[in-house]
């Protein structure tokens, strides 16, 4: 058996595939490109038998050969980010023990320091060579690629993810999100992450689609692409939401109208990888005429809960499970909590991985005893649909017996007029176990903590009104812009018993 994703490209073998800047690239092109690649790393042998192969180039063109090329010749694809310090790179190499590493010219330098690292190879995608002979038949059950989970709560672990897998998470938001070849997706996210490589760039080659790449992400630029009436799909996290938002209201109305003209005729638009504040849901409700579709996904999974794509898109919530996947939330004793209680989700399905590279404890531990993989996010379900609460560990704050959602008070503390946007954190005490603590990005002139208790007290039980607060100009996040809270909880003075 070969490569379902590969495989189905000779049927839209005219049809343009990629676009960056002003170049297409046709799906036979991307064909031809990926077979020479394959070629090359195999060499005189007749299989990469799952030989790890670490590539960093621009997303684009490129980046979906090589790929396709590592697929094709029985390798492991390990992309790697090229916002990362080269140590971020270094930890990824030496943990999957690498064989190669593939980049571009434009990054060459900044990666010649790894040449012959624990004999690594590092080579230039300009410099493969011509090459022949027959490709690898690849089974489904065949290790694909090897993600790095964000490490906002530990140190990043390679999540292994087989072409079965793949082909699952692909599938399901093809049928479920209804993509057709006429779509355009503009994808303007990272490609060492799920939401990049599989929710845009795979359903889109899957469907005979194109995926549109913007070098860097620019809020004009968007907007310019936009308002040329080709891209229809747009997938984004909230804070690129956000930027945009705010970028919009910098603009003179005649352009303000022009853009959400054309927004109006887009055939859909999903939010993703971190919470959607319902302020920013509704600011870009008014600007395109959207309710933004919300999903729920991880590194290990793929997405598992939506929002329909069509019917009700309940602010707030993340959906239903999507077709194939089962979902159960459940206590700390892996048992099922009863209705309207929060409850760790946990997943079963073909979408989910298959191991942690390297680290069989943990991979162990991420499973229940009966093949439950456990998320770590804690969440209720609302009238049949799903609500985010946050991360068990540091969303969720255990204060005089309360589990306190920081996610909930970070909705409402949004709401206040001199609030630009928050962070909430449980922070060490030795007499309540936890205390809530905010940091506040003021929107104007800050207000006053005093101020802030006293309006959250006519909006909270008091047991959730924050007890510290400190003003920040911004949050620190990772390069998908989500909140890192062990960092932000480093910003907070130490509470002690108060």
């Amino acid at each position: 058996m070969s490569i379902p994703l590969v495989d189905r490209a000779a049927a839209f073998a005219s049809r343009t595939a990629i676009r960056e800047d002003d170049q297409k690239y046709s799906y036979s092109q991307l064909l031809e490109r990926s077979e020479a690649i394959a070629r090359h790393l195999l060499g005189s042998r007749t299989d990469l038998q799952e030989a790890r192969i670490a590539f960093l180039v621009p997303a684009g063109f490129d980046y979906a050969c090589v790929q396709w090329g590592i697929w094709r010749a029985g390798g492991i694809a390990v992309p790697l980010c090229e916002k990362h310090p080269l140590p971020s790179m270094e930890y990824v190499l030496d943990d999957t023990d690498a064989e190669l590493l593939l980049c571009t010219e434009a990054f060459a330098g900044k990666l010649a320091p790894l040449q012959g690292r624990n004999g690594l190879d590092v080579l230039r995608l300009e410099n493969l060579g011509e090459a022949s002979g027959p490709l690898p038949e690849i089974g489904p059950d065949r290790r694909a690629m090897i993600l790095y989970t964000s490490g906002t709560t530990g140190p990043p672990k390679g999540v292994v993810t087989t072409h079965a897998n793949i082909t699952t998470q692909i599938t399901t938001l093809v049928s479920s999100w209804e993509w057709e070849q006429e779509d355009e997706v503009l994808n303007v996210l990272p490609l060492h992450h799920v939401h990049g490589i599989v929710n845009m760039l795979c359903c889109a080659l899957w469907s005979g689609a194109c995926c549109r790449f913007l070098p860097r992400f620019e809020p004009d630029a968007v907007f310019e692409i936009f308002t040329e009436g080709e891209v229809n799909v747009f997938m984004a996290v909230p804070t690129i939401y956000y930027k945009l938002i705010a970028h919009y209201d910098s603009l003179p109305t005649s352009r303000q109208k022009q853009i959400s003209e054309q927004l109006r005729g887009f055939r859909l638009m999903v939010s993703g990888s971190a919470a959607l504040p319902v302020s920013v849901l509704e600011q870009w409700r008014d600007i395109s005429s959207h309710t933004l579709l919300e999903r729920y996904g991880m590194t290990e999974m793929g997405m598992a809960i939506s929002n329909p794509y069509r019917g009700e898109r309940r602010p707030g919530h993340i959906g239903q499970a999507l077709p194939g996947v089962r979902i159960r939330l459940a206590d700390e004793n892996d048992l099922p909590v009863p209705p309207g209680e929060q409850g760790e989700i946990q997943v079963k399905g073909d979408n989910v991985f298959s191991e942690y590279w390297g680290k069989p404890e943990a991979t162990q531990k991420a499973f229940t005893s009966d093949g439950w993989f456990r998320t770590g996010d804690m969440a209720l379900l609302d009238q049949g649909s799903y609500r985010i609460l946050g991360r068990n560990s540091v969303d969720i704050i255990k204060s005089g017996g309360y589990k306190i959602s920081a996610l909930e008070i970070e909705e409402v503390l949004r709401t206040h007029p001199a609030v630009k946007d928050c962070g909430v954190v449980g922070l060490p005490n030795v007499e309540w176990g936890e205390i809530i603590g905010a940091a506040i990005i003021p929107d104007g002139a800050a207000t006053s903590s005093e101020t802030l208790v006293e309006w959250l007290g006519e909006r909270l039980p008091s047991y959730k009104v924050p007890r510290v607060y400190i003003t920040v100009e911004d949050l620190p996040r990772n390069v998908l812009g989500k909140v890192t809270k062990n960092e932000l909880k480093s910003l907070f003075p130490i509470t002690g018993a108060a």
